[in-house]
């Protein structure tokens, strides 16, 4: 007696092909929204923690970060000062290292350098969207920063800020998954 050997028809091959077909057709589009929405939330988380920093360094220096300290700096025992010589030199700086009352950082804490840091050590993040990790601070006459906080028109990504007014925005020209303007989150 020979047994006989049964397996799959072409036709068989092919349905199950066709099914898994249409069920991918289905599934991939949901995964490429589901890309999206997650950069724009970590925009959006990252947007909240830099407003965070910002507002705790005005607490403590009752001034926005980005304002060029003057005076004297102290002596920045065992660690590295960080550049003060303009808002936009200044402001990284004064979010990640250590600082003192005025203004002025270093890279290590102690008694002259209380403050911070209000952000961690890799400085401020690129934005998840375009992965830019510029901040523009827009310039006017006298040296005071716009207040009209909208994206440039030619935005390629990163960040806007005012160190008048503390707003601090994505500098992106383009609109979310839902329609949303990146700058106005």
């Amino acid at each position: 007696m020979k047994r006989k050997v049964h397996g799959f028809t072409l036709v068989e091959l092919l349905i199950v092909a066709v099914v898994l077909a249409i069920f991918a057709a289905i599934v991939v589009p949901q995964f490429a929204s589901t890309t999206d929405e997650a950069k724009e939330s970590a925009l959006k988380s990252d947007l909240a923690a830099i407003r965070s920093a910002i507002d705790l360094y005005r607490q403590q220096h009752s001034e926005y970060p980005g304002v060029v300290a003057v005076g004297t700096a102290p002596t920045c025992d065992g660690g590295t000062a960080g550049a003060n010589d303009t808002a936009l030199n200044a402001f990284a700086p004064q979010l990640t290292l250590y600082s003192n009352a005025a203004g002025h950082t270093c890279s290590a804490k102690d008694t002259d350098f209380p403050y911070g840091p209000y952000l961690r050590d890799d400085g401020i993040p690129a934005d998840a969207v375009r992965n830019v990790a510029t901040v523009v601070i827009p310039n006017v006459a006298g040296g005071l920063n716009s207040l009209t906080m909208g994206a440039d028109a030619s935005a390629a990504g990163g960040w806007k800020y005012s160190n008048v007014t503390g707003k601090f925005i994505a500098n992106i020209d383009a609109t979310d998954s839902k329609g949303v303007r990146y700058d106005a989150y």
